[in-house]
């Protein structure tokens, strides 16, 4: 893992890069990260009941990946399914997911104006995948004006000081600054000649460019262990998402917003 300081690449570079390797390693995260999954051992939705009625509403996943979420978005009712993702071989694997269905899919950055309907969804949201745009001032005012008013935002991604937690020993160390926002830049993707490029930014980043945006905050969830996860055991662990390690700091935030 390398830090790159002083500001971001070029975006567009990012993207091409990182899009050329979710390409490559999509296949790793077939049904993965999906709902009612919030995040590597975090409470599901199931336990948080973030999301009330689904039935008849409008849905739009933002990084729907391999389409599960919208899958369980339509078990509970959705009268339409739009999802946008940056892995064209994402949204080949979610079109097949979702081939019973009338799901709108799109191959695009989160960050781009493509033409999705504006005030027109219920809820949007997006699981451990908002935290990837290289702009989240353009893409909060996207997902923004994509909402209806009163309209319902959630998303969930890495807790920000996660990135910089190890595990060594039975202990758990910090590493690196959390005040210095950047990027990280991982040569190798699920182990992978994938090499990915991801923003890192404090909660209060995140939380300040929703309140800015407009938004209206309803809850923030540090993630809990799951309770699932109630009869098992972990010894200590230097894995980068172990029970181990979220049995003591929470993996995921989870963050609930409206328009």
């Amino acid at each position: 893992m390398k830090h790159i300081n002083g500001g971001f690449r070029l975006s567009t570079d990012i993207l091409e890069q990182n899009k050329k390797s979710w390409d490559k390693v999509a296949y790793h995260f077939n049904g993965k990260d999906a709902l009612p999954s919030y995040g590597p051992f975090a409470q599901t939705e199931d336990e948080l009941k973030l999301f009330n009625e689904i039935k008849n509403k409008k849905i739009l996943d933002i990084g729907c990946g391999s389409g599960h979420s919208l899958r369980y978005m339509a078990d509970k009712g959705a009268i339409e399914l739009w999802g946008i993702d940056l892995s064209e071989t994402q949204i080949e694997i979610a079109r097949e997911t979702l081939k019973d269905l009338n799901a709108n899919l799109f191959c695009s950055p989160m960050e781009k104006d493509i033409g999705i309907p504006k005030q027109y969804f219920d809820v949007v949201y997006s699981i451990y995948a908002v935290g990837w745009t290289t702009d989240l001032a353009a893409t909060f005012d996207l997902l923004y004006s994509y909402l209806k008013p009163g309209g319902s935002f959630i998303f969930s991604w890495d807790h920000p000081l996660y990135v910089h937690l190890r595990s060594r020993e039975g202990q758990i160390l910090l590493e690196g600054s959390y005040q210095e926002e950047g990027v990280v830049n991982y040569p190798n993707f699920k182990g992978e000649e994938a090499p990915v490029t991801i923003p890192t930014r404090k909660m209060s980043t995140y939380i300040n460019e929703l309140i800015r945006t407009g938004f209206t905050i309803e809850a923030v969830i540090e993630s809990d262990v799951s309770s699932v996860f109630d009869s098992v055991s972990e010894e200590a662990s230097e894995r980068y998402y172990s029970l181990f390690k979220a049995r003591k700091f929470p993996t995921t935030m989870i963050i609930k917003a409206t328009r």
